[in-house]
């Protein structure tokens, strides 16, 4: 998908040259009563309540050569919608970016009952902004939430929210090619209950915010740590599913890769030391295999273990239209890559790249 915001006003088009993508309707300023569905399966675009902020609630914004940290800055804007198992969602608001109220006991702050989405809006040289096939990570979050056992929702309605979102704060869209707005859904269990259990109550919020390049290095090689003692996944676990409890063992990993001088983990799996990931990123190798052929190969997903990407995707889809070589989703292990390396097979410009 490539959904196009116009930058002129608070509407969104529609361009499908290469993905299917979505619309919405300029949002409602204001209260009224709920219009639309059922709230037990979804809150609805059509129930918008936006309130723009104003005064002090608008932040300045960066300037074009400033350089932007990856989460540090956030837009004037954020989405969200409550929902409890007796009344369903609540009505859809986009409000002034707040601070959330939140009991000690929710489960989100005990049992990690949470999970995230992480998607871009660029802002093109015809000044339009774009995201890039939301549809994907909204059937990623989906199938996060049904695992979690947090509440499910409309992925359009959803869609058509967050470019109403960006609509409101598309000045905060850099101006730039290297730059975009970075938007990250999120799902939480909220419920003040220290038992083990289903949510019965959750809140769903969207926050947005200008984002550089995600290394400080920029586009230039990195440094990796392998090392086969520390495990990301497991199959039957969560690490095919975008959850916060994935990534917070592996921060302990990464602070002892940059001690070595290495920007990020490689992360193996197995007997056989399987290569799965890149830090949070999926993986791609180019090289001559065994056979004498040009491959593009990334690890599969049946183990469960990794994560499917957007990009990921993306890439494969190009790349088996282009037919220019062998596209492959096979396992191989870090002892393949060394050997390749050894051999000449993986030259010093294609060594892994990471996409994220």
């Amino acid at each position: 998908m490539s959904t196009l915001l116009k930058a002129s006003a608070r509407q969104v088009a529609i361009i499908a040259p290469r993905f299917m993508a979505s619309s919405s309707q300029a949002p409602d300023i204001g209260d009224k009563k709920r219009t639309s569905g059922d709230p037990h399966k979804s809150f609805y675009h059509q129930d918008l309540i936006v309130t723009p902020a104003t005064g002090s609630e608008l932040h300045a914004k960066p300037g074009p050569n400033e350089s932007l940290k990856f989460g540090h800055t956030y837009s004037d804007h954020m989405a969200f919608a409550d929902w409890n198992d007796a009344e369903g969602w609540s009505r859809p608001q986009i409000t002034p970016l707040r601070d959330i109220k939140i009991h000690p006991g929710a489960k989100v702050l005990h049992y990690a009952s949470e999970l995230f989405e992480g998607m871009k809006a660029y802002r093109g040289v015809d000044n339009r902004i774009r995201l890039f096939r939301p549809e994907m990570n909204m059937a990623r979050m989906r199938r996060t939430a049904h695992r979690a056992a947090l509440p499910d929702f409309d992925a359009e309605e959803l869609i058509k929210i967050i470019c109403d979102q960006i609509s409101l704060d598309q000045e905060w869209v850099p101006y730039s090619t290297t730059s975009s707005l970075y938007i990250r859904p999120t799902l939480i269990g909220t419920d003040p209950t220290l038992g083990v259990g289903f949510p019965v109550s959750a809140k769903l919020f969207v926050l947005t915010g200008p984002v550089g390049q995600y290394y400080a290095t920029g586009f230039q090689p990195i440094r990796l740590l392998a090392d086969a003692q520390y495990v990301r996944a497991f199959p039957g676990g969560v690490g095919a599913f975008k959850m916060g409890c994935n990534y917070a063992p592996t921060i302990w990993v990464g602070k002892e890769a940059a001690a070595k001088n290495c920007q990020q983990v490689l992360w193996l799996y197995g007997e056989q030391e399987e290569i799965t990931e890149v830090g949070t990123m999926n993986i791609f190798v180019f090289w001559k295999n065994t056979e004498g052929e040009m491959e593009l190969i990334t690890p599969p997903l049946d183990k469960g273990v990794i994560l499917p990407g957007v990009t990921r995707d993306s890439l494969l889809q190009l790349a088996r239209e282009w037919g220019e070589f062998k596209v492959s989703e096979k396992s191989f292990s870090i002892h393949d890559i060394k050997k390749a390396l050894d051999e000449g097979r993986v030259s010093v410009s294609n060594t892994p790249r990471f996409r994220s």
